[in-house]
């Protein structure tokens, strides 16, 4: 690819990410940190994986158990997501994190908005120096209902933004 077409589609990806991350307006709860700033965005389409299971007041509920993703960049899978929960890419690079803030999704049926602290990196490629990932622009993923026989598992299709941050701009 020549190099103006390659600066070309470099600019695009990056405008991309900012112009998501901008019309989202993000909740203070989930924002990023002083110092850091958009990287990258992935789009996610999966499903969020529940489990029946006895709560701490003998009920059979659902309980969350793992996401299953295949994370995209224009339309192009280039990763997945997974439990840990771990975002991995098809350059080698990959990522785990911890829940460190969350926000209520914009619907009932939608899964909170989170912003995940990095604790782990493995590999070198796009989610090199990552220091946190925000969960935006959910769509579905809640689970609706009760469950009435323990170890039963139940898929919930969803759909969300990944804005990875990063530390110095």
């Amino acid at each position: 690819m020549p190099a103006p077409v390659l600066a070309l589609s470099i600019g695009c990806v990056v405008l991309l990410a900012q112009a998501t991350t901008a019309s989202a307006q993000i909740p203070d709860a989930i924002g990023a940190s002083a110092g850091e700033a958009p990287m990258l965005t992935i789009h996610a389409e999966g499903a969020q994986i529940y489990e029946c299971k006895v709560d701490s007041t003998g009920k059979l509920t659902w309980q969350f158990r793992e996401p299953i993703a295949a994370l995209m960049i224009e339309g192009k899978t280039v990763g997945r997501h997974f439990a840990g929960p771990n975002w991995e890419l098809v350059d080698g690079s990959a990522v785990g994190g911890k829940v460190i803030g969350r926000a209520p999704g914009p619907a009932a049926k939608d899964i909170a908005w989170l912003k995940l602290e990095v604790t782990s990196q493995r590999g070198a490629g796009q989610l090199t120096g990552a220091s946190s990932i925000q969960r935006i622009n959910t769509k579905g993923g809640m689970v609706e209902g009760s469950c009435d026989r323990s170890g039963t598992f139940l898929s919930v299709p969803y759909s969300a933004d990944y804005v990875f941050l990063r530390k110095g701009g």
